[in-house]
Formats: C-alpha cells, structure tokens, sequence
C-alpha cells in the first residue's frame, strides 16, 4: 500500500521516535469526549497470530436431545459440531440452571442459548414465556433471525421490539403472544410503561451483550425490565467481559451461576495498526479517498463520531463514485438492515458507523477498520480494530490524526 502518512512504520518497525509531538485531533480538542487517546496507541506492527488451536467438542447437535423437526433444522443451517460456547453452555441450559457465558461474538452463542430454549418451549401454552435483550436493533434483529431458521415447522412466534421501528405494529405483535420477545432495554421499557408488555409468566430470560448494554447506559432499564420477571425464572447472561460492574449485576439477576469461559485474547495484536497525518476534514477526505481506490481495501469499515457526520461521509464517497453505506442512529431500523445486508453481501465496499450503530454486530471478512474521526476511548478502538483480522485472517487499521508539530 502506498505511503499515505509521514509518520508510521520505517524498515517493518513502528517509528515511535518524536510522536509525543502529535498535535491534538485536528480542529477540535478531545473536552467532552473522554480521555485523549495519544497517537503512539494507534501505531503497531502485527504479530502473527499463533497457530489456533482446534477445539475438540464433547459433543456433536444430534447427541443432544433436540425434537426431529428441530434437529433437521439445524442441520439444514449446516451445523454438525458446536463451537465451544456451544457444547459446554447447552448441557447447563438445557438442565435449567442458570449460565454465565464469556464468548467473542461471532462464536455461536446465540445457537447455544436459543436452541435449549425453542426445544423446551415445544409445547408449552403460556405465552410469552422467554425474554432476550439485546443493546442495539441489528443485534436483537440477528438474532430473531436465527430464532426463525430454527423455528421452521415448529409453530413457535417471536416478535421484536426495538426502537426505529413502528411501535404500534409492535404493539399488534405482542398481543398475537408470541412465545419469545427479543428487544432492546429502551423500546421494552416504554412498551411495559404503555401496559402492553406483561413479563409476570417469562420462565426464561437471556441478557445477550450485557457488557455493550452497561456501557449504553443502560443499567436503570434493566433494572425494571428485570425487576417485572418472576423471581424463579432461569437467566442466561452472556458478556464479552466481566467487570466490577458486571459481577455486581451478576450478583443480582442470577442465581447460582455457572460460568463458561470460551473467551479468547483480543485480535487487536493480530492487526496491523497505523496513523495517518491530516491537517482538515478535507484533507482526510482526500487521503481516505486516495486508499479506499486502491484493490487491497476490499470490505472496508470506516468510524466517525456522529450521526450527521458518517451520513455526511457515506455521501461524499458515493459521490465519488464509491459503493458506500451509512449506518447510525437517525436511520430506520429497515434502513439499517438494508444498510448491514448490502455490506455483508459484498454489494457495498464501504460501510460508514458509529459506535453506537456498529456496536453488536458479526461482520465477517472486513479488509480494513477506518477511525476517521477518533474515538472516545481507548477501550472504543480496541472494540473498532477488533472488527477486522478475526481467526486466522490478517487484518489492518487506521487512524487519522493531526500532524506532528
């Protein structure tokens, strides 16, 4: 790729030599918008992952004692062995207890927590009986669609409650009593405000990315949402990570927990990590465009910080004649689901997001991670970079900056 940074790696190393004398983001200061993040942490040369490991599973989805219909539906998904989160949750959901499960996304987790669930709904009356939350809409999306390939043949019902979607078809969805609700804390909260979400008979309650919830600010409608369930219900709680604040939540909702730990390191070493020096909004504009032409960037995630700005962004690329996507809080949620589609499918080469936006999502086989505006912390990059150079593929990212003085 050509050189289009003054400062960077020289003969394969990162040159840390003078970076102290990086100026803050160009035209503006970081006040407000969390701890300054100093340059030198977006630079580093790629260590080359270790051989992964294969992991041996305890069991395959047919010793498991799945319904026929049930089974050949996930055969039909082309599921033979389970991940690891897999084999070793499903044994404890499926014999009730409650489960704490510490996996990347992208490990199947949502397979381990709905299949135990769909085969024990079979035949069950009362309605709605699960509860799945979930911190953005393309997450609760993702997961209502797993939730019907497995559902074929199985008259099982869910419905999704999340906000930018028309609430009043929400509304006509939950009196239909589907057996499962999947929804965001936001939108749940307002539709039990509005007295149309009852949770006095769920059995099940399932807290899917609860560490993304707890840094959305979420806590508070948790809180209720968890508080209208019944006490004896089973709860399933699975998190990236367990911090103080999530062990405290842990304390609160489970009982008894058993804790699956299939988490592996963060790729962040794995990728390649760069700066790239701009003076202006245009000038960065001018140097994204200048990369984003050339083969290697193929699927490319590109971070800015607000809403208006990455719709902004998306629309200069296009008019550039790039296939861009925008992705961010003032879309639909059917927009967004185009959006994310389109990217997935290859249609788009570039998919510009927020933090917010992007936070939750499985999106495979990304080239490059983009910060064209910083983020907020330092934890907020490691979490965007993670994006790409997954398992065994490589994987680079760059950071605008401002110039050294």
């Amino acid at each position: 790729m050509p050189n289009y940074h003054s400062g960077g790696h020289r003969n394969g190393r990162p040159q840390r030599a003078g970076v102290r004398s990086f100026s803050p983001k160009p035209g503006r200061s970081n006040k407000g918008r969390g701890a300054y993040i100093h340059p030198s942490k977006f630079i580093n040369k790629a260590v080359a992952p270790a051989e992964e490991v294969i992991y041996q599973a305890s069991h395959t989805f047919s010793d498991f004692a799945f319904s026929p219909t049930l089974k050949h539906n996930i055969e039909n998904k082309g599921y033979v062995t389970p991940s690891a989160i897999q084999d070793q949750a499903m044994p404890y959901i499926i014999d009730g207890k409650d489960v704490i499960g510490l996996a990347n996304t992208g490990t199947g987790k949502t397979a381990a927590f709905l299949l135990p669930i769909m085969e024990r709904l079979t035949g069950i009356t009362v309605k709605p009986t699960v509860l799945i939350m979930a911190p953005t809409r393309e997450l609760a999306q993702q997961i209502n669609e797993e939730f019907r390939d497995f559902a074929v043949g199985l008259s099982l019902f869910s419905a999704i409650c999340v906000g930018g979607a028309n609430i009043d078809r929400q509304i006509r969805d939950l009196r239909r009593r589907p057996n499962v609700i999947i929804g965001t804390p936001g939108r749940l909260k307002d539709l039990m405000k509005r007295g149309e979400l009852k949770l006095r008979d769920i059995s099940v309650l399932v807290l899917d990315e609860a560490d993304r919830m707890l840094d959305m600010g979420f806590i508070n409608d948790i809180r209720m949402i968890v508080g209208a369930t019944p006490a004896d219900r089973q709860t399933l709680f699975f998190s990236a990570t367990i911090t103080p604040s999530i062990r405290l939540l842990v304390q609160e909702f489970l009982k008894d927990p058993v804790e699956i730990q299939t988490r592996t390191a963060e790729t962040s070493e794995h990728v390649e990590q760069d700066v790239i020096e701009a003076s202006s909004k245009e000038e960065k504009l001018e140097k994204l465009t200048k990369m984003l032409s050339e083969e290697e960037f193929s699927k490319v995630l590109v971070f800015g910080e607000t809403k208006y700005g990455v719709q902004r962004l998306s629309d200069q690329l296009e008019k550039s004649g790039f296939k861009s996507v925008a992705i961010h809080g003032n879309k639909s949620q059917s927009q967004r689901q185009r959006a994310l589609k389109s990217f997935k499918q290859n249609e788009a080469q570039i998919m510009v997001a927020t933090d917010v936006a992007a936070r939750g999502l499985d999106i495979p086989n990304v080239s490059h991670v983009i910060n064209f505006d910083q983020p907020a912390t330092y934890e907020d990059y490691i979490h965007r970079i993670g994006r790409t150079g997954r398992g065994s593929a490589s994987g680079k990212a760059y950071t605008f900056v401002a110039p050294r003085r």
